[in-house]
């Protein structure tokens, strides 16, 4: 599996749900899942999606690669030792080019002002500090959001037709900052021709309700690991009381 084909994977669902990226990126981002090609209109649709890119250039520009190579891509989705050596003055750079896509300049200078002490590019960081849908506008940075946008491990208890019964951990609010809660078990639609062949006891990442990516057991471990590193670099703004943005919510943002 290549960066873009990876990259889809993980943007299909907030495509569908048009929380992000070109309008018409749907079907170009299931043609380069599916069948192995379009990989060149896949990256270019991909390229549009608004908080993606600035996370794919800086880690790329650190360590000398293109935005859709495979390890840059699983580094901002899963997380891999590519995160490890970001420090503030990284995340400046980051915020400006966020605000270039959308993220009003107000809000950046405020996260810049309170950025923690080692701040990852990994996707759950971008939810729990920057707010999930504060660089489009197009969702409300809730705790149930955040549980939906984040790239979330759970295990395949039972697949049925169409549909796949996972457990996995969630989030809880707790005085005040973004702590694991239980385990649950929950039932989602899956797309057999995105993951074909899955069994009872497979690990898999689902991202707004979908399951993306079939995972394999050092990923999981991965995506655990730089997980709970984002929400304790996220939590230090938190415990701070520095205003952020998330909103006292439990619902969900509508997924139809």
């Amino acid at each position: 599996m290549n960066g873009v084909q990876l990259g889809a994977r993980f943007s299909l669902a907030t495509n569908r749900l048009q929380y992000c990226g070109p309008a018409d990126a749907e079907p170009l981002l299931y043609r380069a899942i599916t069948s192995d090609s379009g990989h060149a209109e896949a990256a270019r649709a991909l390229s549009a999606f608004e908080a993606l890119m600035p996370y794919l250039e800086l880690i790329s520009a650190k360590h000398g690669r293109t935005p859709f190579d495979t390890e840059v891509v699983e580094a901002y989705w899963i997380g891999n030792p590519l995160l490890d050596s970001f420090e503030r003055a990284d995340f400046v750079h980051l915020l400006e080019a966020l605000t270039q896509r959308g993220l009003p300049r107000s809000m950046a200078q405020r996260l810049a002002e309170r950025l923690p002490s080692h701040p990852l590019p990994h996707h759950v960081f971008h939810v729990a500090f920057v707010g999930v849908g504060n660089v489009t506008g197009h969702v409300p940075t809730t705790l149930a959001n955040m549980e939906a946008c984040r790239p979330a491990w759970a295990e395949v208890v039972y697949p049925g037709e169409g549909v796949l019964q996972v457990r996995g951990p969630t989030l809880a609010l707790e005085d005040g900052s973004i702590v694991w809660g239980p385990s649950v078990e929950r039932e989602v639609r899956y797309d057999p021709n995105v993951l074909p062949g899955i069994r009872a006891g497979d690990l898999v990442a689902i991202h707004w309700g979908w399951p993306a990516l079939q995972l394999t057991p050092t990923q999981r471990s991965s995506l655990e690991h730089y997980s709970r590193r984002s929400l304790e670099q996220a939590n230090e703004t938190l415990r701070a009381g520095s205003g952020s943005t998330m909103r006292r919510s439990s619902e969900p943002t509508s997924q139809t």
